[in-house]
């Protein structure tokens, strides 16, 4: 349900664990890439594309007013209890209205579900709005991690949690 300025209610939002793999989530990612690649160059974008966001294990989250898909959100799980955030990206119309809070909160707490004891994340140097977003929610800096390579672009944090 919309308001009367065109934006969606807050009332109105749901986050629930959905497929990728339907319009307007690819929409969201086409958005999401466009947006990085405004912003950084190729070799510091780390998007996961949709045929990895269809695997096992993967948590993926879609934040919806009514049938409009407005945001969206991965929780990759790795084999050492720890999981990664990917491809978080809030419909810009949308922002304001805390989706970006939101979906963190739904993501931790299917990590708490799948007993991982840590979240990691790699966002960009030029995304202060996601930066402060994960500091608020407790996530604090770390050296790369994984597969990442020092990247002076990038920015990594962590949270562990307490189950």
């Amino acid at each position: 349900m919309l308001v009367d300025e065109g934006r969606p209610n807050q009332d109105a939002i749901s986050i629930a664990q959905e497929t990728p793999r339907q319009a307007g989530v690819i929409r969201l990612l086409e958005l999401s890439n466009a947006y990085a690649a405004s912003l950084y160059p190729g070799e510091s974008n780390h998007m996961v594309p949709l045929n990895e966001l269809e695997e096992a294990k993967v948590s993926f989250f879609v934040a919806r007013s009514g049938e409009a898909i407005l945001g969206c959100a991965a929780l990759v799980g790795h084999d050492d209890g720890s999981a990664e955030i990917k491809r978080m990206f809030v419909d810009e119309a949308a922002r304001g209205l805390k989706l970006g809070k939101q979906l963190l909160q739904a993501l931790e707490e299917r990590a708490l579900q799948r007993n991982m004891s840590v979240i990691r994340l790699e966002t960009g140097i030029y995304q202060p709005e996601a930066i402060g977003l994960y500091r608020k929610a407790g996530y604090r800096e770390i050296p790369p991690f994984g597969a990442y390579q020092p990247d002076p672009l990038s920015l990594f944090m962590e949270k562990r949690l307490n189950g």
